[in-house]
């Protein structure tokens, strides 16, 4: 089991404690329109049993591979799959990098999209490169990278480039996912979300490592920001290319290389690329171990809040307050609150992610000091293992609007 399906669960279980802690009701008033009052305040493309714009899951749709997904889903949650677990079922099964069915060239302008989302220059180098390979016109890749108007685009890659874009505002309106629904399809859109989901986590892995381009290859995004220059020579990055004591982590959410093959080949030139940071993490029990749960949380609770993702912050938090992070720390992130009072580890975790997460950028000096206060290796694991994780799932509970569960308050603002 991977971080992100890790961070599935964990949600997955929280959210089902929510439920079953609230008390039946089964005199909930109707609506005018015959749907419950609680019903009747969710959006209105939202479905009221599964609580996000995916309808239940009919498992004699599925193919044999969900089908054991779906069992496995069942198993873990006696009241059914819900959340993050009921989102991914959606998906075909097959891998979203290289045979989504949307074929290669849009895949390609989905992974740059995200990439320009995230003001990403390596991630959107090599899939610029790698997209025009395969067949995405070059004018339609400068319409991504300068963010002009989608005015004479196609249909599909309008649809795609919007999608993209509002991801990255953390809303996603119900005309855009209309439009997307009706030209995709829901398994074809849910299998192009996934892979959107899974380069912003990479995103996030090649930012927090300041990865560069190898020197003899062009960087082609403009950024509004200039990268700090604390990279090593050899890996390009701020991790070395290699430490002998740690498991590899490979972290980087993209499927680059998944089950072998002629045409699954890693883009990265070696020894640079997305698995860097994973170089020196050992694992969320690791992580836990050494920093303690608290800390944990607050990394996931960081990057909840930099990505304005209720589901995901509200759960967090009452996981959160559970493993004995303070209300005054919650709190502090809650409203974007100066972390002085905060403990040191507290503070440089915060501006660590809202660097990261909000900015895309973690500067020389913040970069340092959390390597001071925590390790490469822990550093490295609040990377790969949290706040990458909560990423991807950010974006699949922000693009399919997925809601509390019922009775659950609200608790981001």
């Amino acid at each position: 089991m991977n971080a992100a399906h890790i961070v599935a669960a964990v949600i997955l279980a929280i959210a089902a404690s929510v439920v079953a802690d609230r008390p039946a009701n089964p005199q909930t008033p109707a609506s005018p329109n015959g749907r419950s009052a609680a019903d009747a305040a969710l959006p209105r493309d939202v479905h009221p049993d599964t609580r996000n714009r995916l309808p239940p899951i009919e498992p004699a749709r599925l193919s044999a591979q969900m089908n054991k997904a779906y069992a496995a889903a069942v198993a873990a949650s006696p009241g059914g799959p819900r959340g993050m677990a009921a989102i991914r079922l959606h998906r075909s099964g097959v891998d979203v990098r290289w045979d989504a069915r949307i074929g290669r060239r849009l895949s390609e302008l989905a992974i740059i999209t995200m990439a320009r989302e995230y003001d990403q220059p390596y991630e959107w180098s090599l899939h610029e490169m790698e997209a025009l390979s395969v067949g995405l016109e070059p004018q339609i890749a400068d319409v991504v990278r300068n963010r002009r108007p989608l005015t004479g685009l196609g249909e599909k890659e309008a649809a795609i480039v919007q999608l993209g874009r509002e991801i990255g505002k953390h809303k996603v309106t119900p005309e855009t996912y209309a439009r997307a629904l009706k030209l995709f399809g829901e398994t074809d859109l849910v299998d192009a979300v996934d892979l959107m989901s899974n380069y912003a986590g990479t995103a996030v892995n090649l930012s927090a490592a300041n990865q560069w381009m190898p020197p003899q290859m062009k960087q082609f995004l403009p950024l509004p920001f200039t990268m700090p220059d604390d990279i090593l020579p050899d890996s390009r990055s701020r991790i070395p290319v290699s430490n002998p004591n740690a498991r590899p982590q490979q972290g980087n959410g993209g499927g680059e290389g998944a089950n072998g093959g002629l045409y699954r080949r890693t883009l990265a030139p070696p020894p640079t690329g997305p698995g860097s940071m994973g170089r020196f993490a050992a694992g969320l029990r690791s992580l836990e171990a050494s920093q303690g749960k608290a800390l944990v949380a607050l990394a996931a609770l960081v990057t909840a809040r930099l990505n304005d993702q209720q589901y995901d912050w509200t759960l967090t938090e009452v996981s959160a307050l559970k493993d004995g992070l303070s209300a005054a720390t919650i709190d502090a992130v809650r409203h974007n609150k100066p972390t002085s009072g905060l403990s040191d580890k507290e503070a440089i975790l915060i501006q660590f992610g809202r660097e990261l997460i909000g900015r895309h950028n973690v500067g020389a000096d913040t970069y340092a000091r959390a390597k001071a206060a925590f390790g490469q290796q822990d550093l490295s694991d609040f990377v790969v293992n949290v706040m990458a994780p909560h990423a991807r799932e950010d974006v699949l509970l922000t693009v399919f609007d997925q809601q509390l569960p019922p009775g659950q308050k609200p608790l981001l603002p």
